[in-house]
């Protein structure tokens, strides 16, 4: 007999539940500044209200520029209380690409600091609670799309991926919820909101009623301080700000005390496997948790540290949908060949997503692929490859971006890096290595450095060094779009 599914109820019905039985709890802190479960609420409620007045209404979706902050946590929860969806953006998005998300999206209003002139209104949070003063309850309503993040893919040109979830959380809040979250633990998120992962984090964490910790950006050591001066529990990370802490000067990362975390999860990026083994042993005898997914959610892997020390590499088995590796002609490839990853969701369940400004690649057979490239082994783990876009062919041999991304990261003084591929007459492509570094460092030295990494034919033929991080927070990178520019920059020269 199928066990009973719990009963659900609106976000806003869950956060008010949680205002009237733990009210006085911390919610959000952000720096310096908390908010209670109580003022969580009160204020959503206010901000809701103002965001009515400028003609946001049930099924909507809007746009949410925010930087980390307690504002930021407010407004998601102001949105789902009028039935709308948040769409999170980055707050550094130049106009032109906000514009083309807003008119994607048709977005009544954007909620940010921006001082972009857009066709619709641009509202700072002030602005919006200026408008009402009431913070009672609104009438419930049942947002029918929880989120709505935007991604660019490798083409560079956004689209919108809207949840097949509504914007609900189980009434009778379980002792352990998704994730291995606890309503008892303090969650720390360094990483920015507008990405998927770390949104989502938050919107599972407040519903079971735990304490969220963000940071208004990511700082190595001050990470290890928020983690040693709150006790976190429970720790997101992404494997570019997991290379940058473990790059501080050891004396300063034992200066720190980590007992109190228990779970670390890191995904959104391919995390190397000494990075990986150094962050096991450290976190020890806390879980280092790692999942694979797109934000699509049409299935997941999960790996446990315990079990990756046994499978060094893996993202995991399967647990969630169906995934299958296919060869150039579309044939299931057997263990240990690599190919593109297919997945589909469970027989049966509801769609996990949908496209607004991009169509998904599918199968035949309705299996869909995100692009990425993988094998798994005999007894059913996943190992990633790169993405079938990223790959670069040197010479008849293909060469993942990924691979030689990781090397590179073991040098002390590389913060973070990027490999693509360039055009070569002889090869038809030598990679060219991007490196944002510390101190003193040379061409010469990462030459040394990857020589007894990689074979010679994945060795970087060219280096460019660059004062500005590669990768954002959240460890994504546009290849595509490094090389598109190197590239241009090039005939320009010529």
């Amino acid at each position: 007999m199928s066990e009973a599914l719990p009963e659900m109820i609106s976000l806003g019905a869950k956060l008010a539940q949680h205002a009237r039985t733990q009210g006085d709890r911390p919610a959000i802190s952000c720096g310096a500044e908390t908010l209670t479960y109580a003022q969580l609420h009160g204020r959503s409620n206010r901000m809701a209200r103002g965001l009515a007045a400028k003609g946001v209404r049930f099924g909507d979706l809007v746009t949410i520029g925010f930087p980390n902050s307690v504002d930021f946590a407010t407004a998601a929860y102001a949105v789902w209380k009028l039935g709308a969806t948040p769409q999170p953006v980055s707050f550094r998005l130049p106009r032109g690409e906000l514009a083309a998300i807003v008119e994607l999206a048709k977005s009544p209003v954007v909620i940010a600091d921006f001082d972009h002139v857009l066709d619709v209104p641009v509202l700072k949070a002030a602005d919006i609670l200026a408008l009402s003063d009431d913070e009672s309850d609104l009438p419930d309503l049942v947002p029918p799309i929880l989120k709505a993040p935007t991604s660019g893919g490798s083409t560079g040109r956004p689209k919108l991926i809207l949840a097949g979830q509504p914007g609900v959380a189980a009434k009778e809040t379980p002792e352990v919820g998704g994730f291995r979250l606890r309503p008892v633990d303090t969650v720390l998120i360094p990483a920015p909101l507008y990405h998927n992962a770390p949104f989502g984090m938050l919107t599972s964490a407040t519903s079971l009623g735990a304490h969220v910790i963000l940071t208004p950006r990511f700082d190595p050591e001050g990470t290890l301080k928020e983690i040693q001066s709150r006790k976190a529990t429970w720790v997101y990370l992404v494997p570019t700000m997991m290379n940058r802490i473990w790059h501080l000067p050891e004396s300063v990362r034992s200066a720190y005390d980590l007992s109190t975390v228990e779970t670390l999860w890191h995904m959104a990026a391919p995390c190397p496997a000494w990075l990986k083994e150094a962050f096991i042993h450290w976190i020890a005898p806390g879980e280092v948790m790692e999942l694979y997914a797109g934000t699509e959610a049409q299935a997941v892997t999960i790996i446990t540290g315990s079990e990756w020390l046994t499978h060094r590499g893996s993202v995991g088995k399967v647990t969630i949908g169906e995934m299958k590796v296919l060869g150039e002609d579309g044939a299931e490839l057997p263990p240990g060949e690599v190919g593109e990853i297919y997945m589909r969701r469970a027989a049966g369940t509801p769609e996990t997503y949908k496209y607004v400004g991009a169509t998904a690649k599918v199968s035949a057979d309705g299996w869909e692929s995100l692009g990425d490239l993988g094998y798994f082994d005999a007894e059913g783990y996943l190992y990633l490859a790169d993405r079938r876009t990223d790959m670069i062919l040197v010479g008849g041999s293909n060469v993942y971006p990924a691979e030689i991304e990781a090397a590179l990261d073991e040098h002390p003084a590389v913060e973070s890096c990027a490999v693509i591929g360039l055009p070569d007459d002889d090869l038809g492509a030598r990679i060219h290595a991007i490196v944002n570094a510390k101190g003193q460092v040379s061409a010469d030295d990462l030459r040394a450095h990857v020589k007894d990494r990689l074979v010679s034919y994945k060795q970087p033929r060219s280096y460019e060094f660059v004062d500005e991080p590669v990768r954002d927070d959240a460890g994504k990178v546009r290849r595509t779009a490094l090389r598109d520019a190197r590239v241009a920059a090039a005939k320009t020269t010529a």
